[in-house]
């Protein structure tokens, strides 16, 4: 169906308003404070847009207004932005730390994934010295949440809408050992909470075997996934235990410094 002209314009109109407000965010940054005239000058709008748009980033605390100046400068509410930018950047370098200290004693490839719109990212990545290992490059990927190790522990913990979306489906058929029905991966979920570890057996690659467990945050909330990945002739489920003990352990030590 055709978009209509008017449903053109208040898209267009949206998206302007929106690049306006960018604009001004990047204003105060640059100047420290400025006046409703000063911005409307700056951004080439009457004085009303500007003060239209203010008033929205001042309801969101991204703007405040200086009471005796009457001048605006950035809010609060940005730093609260940038405080969840921050952690995830201090999570991918103690997670690189961690994952560096798992290899070294294991001798296998380590990850540490984040769940992040319905697909576990992995954002740091150590590879073994072995000579037959896993050569894939993970860091970025994004991997189904039902067919590997990470993506298993971070949907277990994850909210009942991420799940039940999930479960819904479809679930994709990565190999002939992959979990593609519902009732089979909620009943693994449930083992993977009481047991408080997650396999993938040639699940999403063939002939390769992962491990992971959680990791908290403030709060105890469950923010990321440490795994081992091998070829499956070398982490075999005999070893599992020995291998989540191991996990569990370094992973305690990247929650300790989340504030766990």
């Amino acid at each position: 169906m055709a978009e209509s002209s008017a449903g053109r314009a208040t898209r267009d109109g949206a998206v302007q308003s929106v690049d306006r407000a960018a604009a001004i965010l990047e204003l105060l940054a640059r100047t420290g404070e400025l006046g409703v005239s000063e911005i409307a000058r700056e951004l080439g709008v009457h004085r009303s847009t500007a003060f239209r748009l203010l008033a929205t980033l001042e309801a969101h605390d991204l703007v405040e207004q200086e009471e005796r100046r009457g001048t605006y400068v950035l809010g609060v509410g940005l730093l609260r932005l940038a405080g969840r930018v921050t952690r995830r950047m201090d999570l991918a370098t103690d997670a690189r730390a961690v994952c560096d200290d798992v290899t070294a004693e294991v001798d296998e490839t380590s990850n540490v994934a984040i769940l992040d719109d319905g697909a576990a990212v992995n954002i740091t990545q150590t590879t073994s010295s072995q000579h037959v290992g896993v050569a894939r490059q993970y860091v970025g990927q994004r991997t189904p949440l039902h067919a590997t190790s990470t993506g298993k522990v971070l949907l277990a913990h994850a909210g009942d809408d991420v799940v039940e979306r999930v479960l819904a489906g479809p679930l994709e058929v990565c190999t002939d050992r992959t979990i593609a029905d519902p009732a089979a991966l909620r009943e693994e979920l449930a083992t993977i909470r009481r047991r408080g570890w997650a396999a993938a057996v040639a699940e999403w690659e063939q002939d390769t075997n992962a491990l992971a467990v959680p990791v908290h945050g403030t709060g105890g909330r469950v923010v990321a996934a440490l795994s081992v990945t091998a070829p499956s002739f070398r982490l075999t489920p005999e070893g599992f235990e020995e291998t989540a003990a191991v996990l569990t352990r370094h992973a305690a030590g990247l929650s300790a410094r989340l504030g766990a």
